[in-house]
């Protein structure tokens, strides 16, 4: 029996199922911030790709920095939307203020848990920025920055 992959439906997100919103970059925090230090809090501008995605996104939503490629990839900062998208000349660019984790949390480390390892971040790496977390899949990560960082001063974070 065939399968009509261009018949059914493709289910787009809701607000509910954002759990967090994972921006990208292919560029080491440091490359990105000249001295930014581990624990400390930095506001960015990050350009997304033009999406439906973009109108869920809102100032006070969680938001976490994933450095794709081959060197360290994973969750690298934590932090917030500072407000919905804008567009510049040169398309959508979001601002976050977010803050360097002392040891980030590595994509293998996220694959192996159950709860994070269908992740569209992980099942797709060159997909689309905005990416997203449902909130199994951001508890994970939450879990894993918690259990070595309390000393960072980041503190318990609430979704």
């Amino acid at each position: 029996m065939a399968i009509d992959w261009f018949s059914s439906p493709v289910r787009r997100l809701t607000r509910d199922d954002v759990a967090c919103w994972v921006v990208k970059t292919s560029r080491p925090p440091s490359d990105l911030v000249p001295g930014w230090r581990p624990g400390t809090e930095q506001q960015l501008p990050r350009c997304l790709r033009p999406s439906y995605r973009l109108d869920l996104m809102a100032a006070g939503q969680p938001c976490v920095l994933w450095l794709s490629g081959r060197d360290r990839p994973g969750v690298h900062a934590l932090g917030e939307l500072s407000g919905p998208p804008k567009r510049d000349s040169s398309g959508p660019v979001v601002s976050v203020r977010l803050t360097l984790l002392a040891e980030p949390v590595d994509r293998a480390e996220l694959l192996a848990d159950p709860g994070a390892r269908d992740a569209e971040v992980l099942r797709m790496p060159a997909g689309s920025n905005p990416s997203w977390l449902s909130r199994p899949q951001y508890d994970a990560v939450l879990a894993r920055i918690q259990a070595r960082e309390p000393a960072a001063g980041l503190g318990a974070w609430m979704p």
